[in-house]
């Protein structure tokens, strides 16, 4: 799925780019670029899109993203603290040759696993987060080796999941990205409310006919599935977060039936919320 194209220099001095953002939220959209990706956060939460997957995001989040797989990530609701992460990105040349070499094979398969997206798992972040944080400050040819040695572990010793479905495809044209944006901005803004078909098509400048058939072949989802997806991430954040109750929360995000909002939440998490909320309290 194309989006808004980014281009992206190395860092000085080196053959790939190292980057500790901080600010009040993600300042991009959803957008591509050739080089592969692999962000951490260390601070703030929110929503991620990689390809048509949806999901939350805090502090440990790990992610490697693929050559032109779009992706963003939207801070949501009032943050206790900025955003804060590290970005490293380089192009495919840069490993070519090394990737043949027998030394290389597990690199050059995680890289193959990251046309669809990549989440490890928080031990896993959590082991390589120092040598990450390194990066920023090492010298060119020391930021190389400490890189690689991370490759290597999450190649060989990290759980992860994919994050993209399977089939995901990257052909929307350019006018087609922007609707995306609009529809993720919009969602944002009113996902609390009763959003209708007429209000989004024409934010789009669609058709509501138009509008359904171009979201079902973006997202291979209804846009009533995207939201109700997108509420119930809302809610998995607040039941984390505050001591509000279900009802309180389902209310929240938008539901004024507390039994829809359970088989909604049951639906996209498999499990009741206040299962959720006592599971995430014992870890």
């Amino acid at each position: 799925m194309k989006a808004e194209y980014r281009s992206i220099s190395p860092s000085p001095g080196s053959s790939f780019s190292t980057t500790l953002f901080e600010g009040k939220e993600f300042i991009a959209s959803w957008h591509f670029h050739p080089q592969y990706e692999l962000t951490y956060i260390l601070g703030s939460s929110g929503i991620r899109y990689v390809g048509d997957n949806m999901g939350n995001f805090e502090y440990g989040d790990l992610v490697l993203v693929g050559s032109n797989l779009p992706h963003c990530w939207k801070t949501i609701g009032e943050q206790k603290e900025e955003v804060r992460c590290i970005i490293v990105q380089w192009d495919e040349e840069m490993l070519e040759d090394w990737l043949e070499k027998k030394e290389f094979q597990h690199i050059k398969q995680l890289l193959a696993l990251a046309s669809r997206g990549i989440r490890f798992d928080f031990e896993t972040a959590l082991k390589v987060e120092n040598k990450l944080l390194s990066l920023i400050d090492l010298p060119p040819f020391e930021r190389l080796l400490s890189f690689l040695q991370i490759l290597q572990e999450l190649a060989v010793n990290a759980n992860h999941h994919f994050l993209a479905g399977e089939g995901f495809t990257a052909n929307l044209t350019i006018k087609e990205s922007e609707r995306v944006n609009l529809i993720y901005n919009y969602v944002k803004e009113y996902y609390n409310q009763q959003i209708s078909l007429d209000d989004v098509s024409k934010k789009t400048a669609m058709s509501k006919e138009s509008f359904c058939r171009f979201f079902k072949k973006t997202f291979r989802k209804s846009f009533f599935e995207f939201i109700n997806e997108y509420k119930i991430s809302m809610a998995t954040k607040m039941l984390i977060n505050t001591d509000l109750t279900a009802s309180e929360i389902g209310y929240n995000v938008g539901y004024n039936n507390l039994s829809f909002f359970n088989r909604q939440f049951n639906k996209f998490v498999k499990m009741s919320p206040s299962k959720y909320r006592k599971i995430y309290r014992d870890i």
